[in-house]
């Protein structure tokens, strides 16, 4: 156990979470997505041997046996993900952080990045870059380096990069985890399903709640 996991989360309650999916889906049925995979991360992150594990919650949701949770603080984004890390700080303990549009992140995974961070010599921080140009997870080795985050433009395509060249000019020494795809349209519903590890909520979910995307007619 090197590390303790905190997962930035949203309650999922319609019209709040997934609106990207809107439509095609309803309201409702996008909360029900979002629910899969947050629960799915969950278990994921419940299956990764950890010093600790903390929800770190927008909204009201209970939280698995084992966990903590904290509420999350501050407007945007980045101050939230600021705080996140600075309201759960254990000294000496490194952090990693993950959000729950990744569900088919799996406990090897998040095994691997808190190695990476517990191990002598290795990087102080560790980023899994995203599909769409943002980044699933952050793990710090000293969560104050999260303040690196303070200034950078959340959801866009070059938030990833901004936030890899932020780490490097607090001087850090920045170690990378595998490029996921976050899961904010139906297309990515569907690609990301088809990927879970097999027994999970999202794949069915989304199967049974999400239309499948028109595919353009071929080219005669």
């Amino acid at each position: 156990m090197s590390g303790q996991i905190l997962l930035l989360a949203k309650a999922p309650v319609p019209g709040r979470v997934k609106t990207r999916l809107c439509p095609p889906c309803t309201p409702e049925q996008a909360a029900r997505v979002a629910a899969a995979a947050l629960d799915d991360t969950l278990d994921s992150a419940t299956a990764t041997p950890a010093m600790g594990r903390v929800l770190v919650l927008d909204g009201q949701r209970q939280a698995p046996a084992g966990w903590t949770t904290v509420a999350q603080r501050g407007g945007p984004l980045a101050d939230r993900l600021v705080a996140a890390f600075a309201d759960t700080r254990r000294p000496g303990v490194p952090a990693l952080l993950i959000g729950m549009d990744t569900p088919q992140v799996t406990p090897e995974l998040l095994t691997e990045a808190l190695r990476q961070l517990a191990e002598p010599g290795g990087p102080d921080a560790v980023l899994g870059l995203a599909v769409d140009g943002g980044w699933w997870a952050l793990g710090l080795r000293e969560p104050r380096d999260a303040e690196a985050l303070r200034h950078i433009v959340t959801s866009t395509a070059t938030t990833g990069a901004e936030t890899l060249a932020a780490l490097r000019e607090r001087g850090l020494r920045v170690g990378t985890l595998p490029r996921l795809r976050d899961v904010d349209t139906a297309a990515d519903a569907h690609l990301v399903a088809a990927v879970c590890p097999p027994g999970g909520r999202f794949a069915g979910t989304v199967h049974g709640s999400v239309p499948e995307p028109a595919r353009p007619e071929p080219v005669r």
